[in-house]
């Protein structure tokens, strides 16, 4: 049993060996600041496809840097933000913008808590109403009688 363990753990140990964080092989180079600035304001309202809540500027996934290097690209390209903002929408969905936009598929993202929070203060209201009316009431005549 001992002799099949240790073959079992010499196996897995070159795949722990091997595990490692993802590293951008060539950093990304920049025209100029302008370039660097537009590019850093993009990237940080834009969401990791991989990483629930981590920004494009933030993720370290393998996914994150070939985006950071596709928006780069684009940017190159000649393209604006919001064109670039489309083509990644259109790529992966309404899910890659951090503050998605106002449209039909997204109305009760936006409004849903608002609505909620109406009909949760009209509840209030009407079980107050309902208490306030019902302690107008006289108690009833005092009988004596201890329970």
């Amino acid at each position: 049993m001992r002799v099949f363990l240790l073959a079992l753990l010499l196996a897995l140990l070159p795949g722990v060996a091997a595990a490692q964080a993802v590293q951008d092989p060539a950093p990304l180079e920049f025209i100029d600041a302008a370039e660097e600035e537009r590019f850093r304001s993009l990237v940080a309202e834009l969401r990791c496809v991989m990483c629930q809540n981590q920004s494009l500027s933030d993720s370290n996934a393998q996914i994150a840097h070939d985006l950071r290097r596709e928006v780069l690209a684009l940017m190159r390209r000649g393209m604006g933000d919001d064109e670039i903002r489309d083509f990644l929408v259109a790529r992966y969905g309404e899910f890659v913008l951090y503050r998605p936009r106002v449209s039909a598929n997204t109305w009760l993202l936006w409004f849903g808590p608002g609505l909620l929070l109406l009909v949760g203060g009209f509840v209030v209201a009407r079980i107050v109403r309902r208490r306030s009316a019902g302690a107008g009431r006289e108690l009833p005549p005092d009988d004596g009688q201890e329970w």
